[in-house]
């Protein structure tokens, strides 16, 4: 079919991982990860990486942990300009540099919207950077002799904030919910609850999804962890596989410190041909859907994600497909629970013999921070080359379960379609909130709950109805409670709050 010259398409991906293992390991920078990887995408594309470094306009990049809040100071040091950092190692002056807020969302929904604003006419070449070097920073951490990774390049540079807030409240930082597996570990047990499973048989379950990624992850070249890991060794607590928060042991959870790096190179037709890059090499998307959750707290099922159900209607909308027509799939996973979601909105097995992951799950292949999709983009885009005419789908999620974002890609040739996001964001609004109020003197039941396990006093979190149905938060030590959620299941659990110093505290009814 004949395509307009102004549709995006995907030229070159490139990916790169080092182990602290590795012979030649050598404690890699953020910018230095991210140079290997687009090096990586620039000689992917098969013709000239100089040329094709001096015809990027755009850079676009994900935030490191290491640059993910006002406070704190990167511990190595940092680049001022990221992204300018990265185009000055490879040849590139790019007239724009963008670096998006934090969420694991962020990579599909940089290229949605950057895919967007090449049919638009407004930009031409862009490639999406990410990176992590959490295993350089842990692995100097208490070291006498450090590397300096500081650089200061200045330059334009769109910073689009931090983005934080949009996860987290006073009510939830100051009772305990801070950090992904607290965050996740309500959810999880929520969906448990609504499954009315008991606690081993849901962690059984739970291993039993993420055994397969392991599988993959092993013969991934790139996986920061290449072991393939049983579902028995996943779900029994060791003091290799310690507990992290309830219901997760180390081997649910992603694995943050590591050192990775991908990108993706984004053309329209009309540049990708004026370089001569093999249309062999092209990957369009087919569609694309970015939706956002509500508030936590003002949830009406914390076990479950409308946001996800409309982003995945809307992508496969737009791409004319349904759930049965998608070859390949790479979702989101720094915990089983955005697994089980997508899942439990599409209809999709989790044994589903397609599988879920190309590259091998965040606990398993590695857990870049906000970069990880971009892993997952480069692996699909790889496999649909080897598998023309099949389609791909990559389902990314960013805060507590706040963000989704999806793209289905194919090498089949299709015109840019814009979606319908912000009608279906109308939907999202109109669901019923719960009301949460910030201290409770009195009873209520456990609604869902975490434990953590990463403090150095074990500590109870919960989320709690009052009788009149308002929801509140709570945090516990208390002995007989602290048995019942740790030893017992304590969902639906009566119990007796107070507030004392502007933190609830719970103890059994």
């Amino acid at each position: 079919m004949a395509v307009d010259p102004r549709t995006p398409v995907i030229v070159g991906v490139g990916q790169f991982t080092e182990r602290l293992e590795d012979p030649d390991y050598r404690g890699m920078s953020s910018v230095e990860l991210a140079t290997a990887a687009a090096r990586a995408a620039l000689a992917d594309t098969g013709v000239d990486a100089a040329a094709v470094a001096r015809a990027i306009d755009t850079f676009a990049g994900l935030r490191q942990f290491e640059i993910c809040a006002p406070f704190g100071k990167p511990p190595l040091g940092a680049s001022d300009n990221y992204l300018r950092s990265v185009a000055r190692r490879i040849g590139a002056d790019p007239a724009r540099a963008v670096l998006e807020p934090l969420g694991g969302h962020g990579p599909q929904k940089l290229l949605t919207e950057f895919a967007g604003r090449i049919a638009a006419g407004e930009t031409d070449a862009v490639l999406l950077l990410g990176s992590e070097n959490g295993s350089t920073l842990r692995h100097f951490r208490k070291r006498d002799t450090k590397p300096d990774h500081s650089e200061h390049v200045g330059g334009q540079l769109e910073d689009r904030g931090y983005g934080f807030e949009q996860y987290i409240d006073e009510i939830t930082v100051s009772h305990g919910m801070t950090g992904a597996p607290v965050q996740y570990g309500l959810l999880e047990n929520a969906r448990r609850g609504r499954l009315g499973l008991g606690v081993a048989e849901y962690r059984r379950r739970m291993a039993e999804l993420f055994a397969p990624f392991s599988k993959v992850a092993a013969k991934n070249p790139f996986s920061s962890s290449p072991v393939e890991r049983s579902v028995d060794e996943i779900l029994t607590v060791t003091d290799d596989n310690r507990m992290i928060c309830d219901p997760y042991p180390r081997l649910l959870v992603a694995r943050d410190q590591v050192n990775q790096g991908a990108a993706a190179l984004l053309m329209s037709v009309a540049a990708a041909r004026k370089l001569a890059v093999p249309e062999d090499n092209w990957v369009y998307l087919h569609g694309h859907a970015d939706l956002v959750e509500q508030a936590f707290l003002d949830r009406a099922d914390l076990s479950a994600s409308p946001a996800t159900a409309l982003a995945a209607q809307e992508a496969l909308r737009v791409a004319g497909l349904g759930i049965a027509d998608i070859a390949t799939f790479d979702l989101y996973s720094c915990f089983p629970f955005p697994v089980f979601t997508f899942c439990d909105v599409t209809g999709l097995a989790t044994d589903d013999p397609r599988g879920l992951t190309l590259t091998g799950g965040l606990p398993y292949f590695g857990g870049p921070g906000n970069s990880y999709s971009l892993h997952g983009i480069a692996e699909t885009v790889n496999h649909m080359r080897d598998r023309p005419g099949e389609f791909g789908l990559v389902g990314a999620n960013g805060g507590v379960m706040s963000k989704y974002s999806i793209g289905v890609y194919s090498t089949t040739p299709t015109p840019w379609r814009d979606d319908r996001s912000a009608e279906r964001q109308q939907e999202v609004a109109a669901l019923p909130k719960v009301p949460a109020v910030r201290h409770h003197d009195g009873a209520g039941v456990v609604e869902t709950y975490s434990v953590r396990y990463d403090w150095p006093v074990t500590t109870g979190i919960i989320v709690g109805r009052r009788d009149d149905e308002a929801r509140f938060m709570a945090t516990t030590t208390d002995p007989g409670l602290m048995a019942v959620m740790t030893g017992g299941d304590p969902l639906g659990q009566r119990i007796s709050v107070k507030s004392v110093d502007g933190v609830n505290q719970a103890t059994l009814a």
